[in-house]
């Protein structure tokens, strides 16, 4: 479902008088339906910039990234919207959100209007937690914890082929760390291929299928 051959991202630092930062040199990884890969390595060793060039807001300097039928690398723009609204999730480190727009209907956007998206956006909001006096507030207000649910809740709530995870359990505490897990072991269970980074040993222990090791 993913494939990933010769990957190389370099970054050019302009107010450094061009000097260029590789990053990313030479990635080589598959990852099957059903699997769960976790990457580990130290601290900028490439491990977002990796899912960032799998869900292409990074364009690869070298090499393919191909995701289900669709060559990321060469990808329109169109290709690439279509690509994240019905194949990839991503919950990144950071809420990304409009600053007005309550939490349920955060939530609830991804379904694109199906029948019972508030209703299956409701239940995903009590499984993490999320009290129901915050429904109607904008996310932008939470703490950071709140925040973090909100972005597992919205890239949980549909079933996706492919889900990448930056940290998806960080900022959280046991109750909601074990229910994100039960939710990756099911996203497994359905066949989303998975990439994740997991700092916490014990989450990635439960979740992970096979690990990617940086250097």
């Amino acid at each position: 479902m993913i494939s990933v051959r010769g990957l190389r991202k370099t970054f050019t630092l302009h107010n450094q008088g061009g000097v260029e930062l590789a990053v990313l040199e030479g990635i080589d990884l598959e990852v099957q339906p059903g699997e769960c890969m976790a990457l580990v390595g130290p601290s900028g060793a490439g491990k977002s910039t990796l899912l960032k060039c799998i869900y292409a807001n990074y364009r690869a300097t070298a090499g393919s990234v191909r995701v289900g039928d669709t060559e990321v690398t060469a990808a329109s723009e169109r290709e690439l919207l279509a690509l994240r609204r019905d194949t990839i999730g991503y919950v990144s480190q950071f809420l990304r959100v409009v600053p007005r727009v309550p939490a349920l209907d955060v939530v609830t956007e991804p379904l694109h209007a199906a029948s019972d998206a508030r209703q299956q956006a409701e239940q995903m909001l009590l499984r993490l937690r999320i009290p129901m006096r915050l429904w109607s507030v904008p996310p932008a207000t939470f703490s950071g914890g709140e925040q973090q649910r909100i972005n597992v809740a919205r890239g949980f709530i549909r079933p996706m082929p492919v889900l990448l995870l930056d940290e998806p359990t960080a900022s959280l505490d046991e109750d909601n760390r074990q229910t994100v897990v039960a939710l990756i072991r099911e996203a497994r269970a359905w066949g989303s291929a998975i990439v994740g980074i997991f700092h916490d040993q014990k989450v990635r222990e439960a979740v992970a299928t096979r690990t990617f090791k940086f250097h």
